[in-house]
């Protein structure tokens, strides 16, 4: 069973296309605009082995915010058409992924219930052309639409670590959630429901 999904999103604001197979390779086509998270979703992407295409054209004349937030929005409920009865996978995964002084933690549930603790101390208004409280912010909306509930946090001296450390370790996890558990029968809830 094939687990992809193929959604966009049109608004005054933006206009957002993602193809998601969360059975993939790595491989991804990003285009926001918005140079360093371009950068990270396709570290994204390469480190939970999903194949990604976003194609994202926002009102950067104005700021990154609606283009960094409305891309988030629409990966995440990517993921979640994706991941679909969320039956027979992990559902839990962790990772911590150091780079250099930096070092990227992240903790997360694909069970269905939405919710985002993230710590990242960044120092700078920007990196490239990303403003980075829109990070957190994209973070926090792509949870809300994927269903995952996640904690992300990262140390270290250089935000372009620091972001680079958390995203990969976010990838490392979520590979690990929604890989397939071959002896999981339904979800992966004493419940049993999501």
């Amino acid at each position: 069973m094939k687990r992809t999904a193929h959604l966009s999103r049109e608004t005054k604001e933006t206009s957002v296309e993602v193809r998601l197979d969360l059975d993939g390779s790595g491989q991804a086509q990003v285009s926001t605009g918005v140079g360093f998270f371009d950068h990270l979703l396709t570290s994204l992407a390469h480190h939970a082995l999903f194949d990604l295409t976003i194609n994202t054209r926002g009102d950067l004349e104005v700021d990154d915010h609606h283009t960094v937030e409305d891309t988030a929005l629409v990966l995440g409920s990517a993921i979640a058409e994706a991941l679909g009865d969320r039956a027979g996978i992990n559902r839990f995964g962790d990772a911590a992924v150091p780079m250099d002084e930096a070092l990227g933690s992240a903790a997360v549930d694909v069970g269905g219930r939405p919710y985002a603790v993230v710590d990242l101390p960044l120092r700078n208004p920007a990196i490239g052309n990303l403003t980075t409280q829109n990070l957190p912010h994209a973070i926090e909306s792509l949870a809300r639409t994927a269903g995952i509930t996640l904690h992300l946090s990262s140390i270290g001296r250089n935000d372009h670590h620091q972001a680079e450390a958390a995203i990969k370790a976010l990838a490392r996890a979520l590979r690990q959630a929604v890989e397939r558990d071959p002896r999981r029968v339904g979800v992966a809830s004493t419940k049993g429901a999501t």
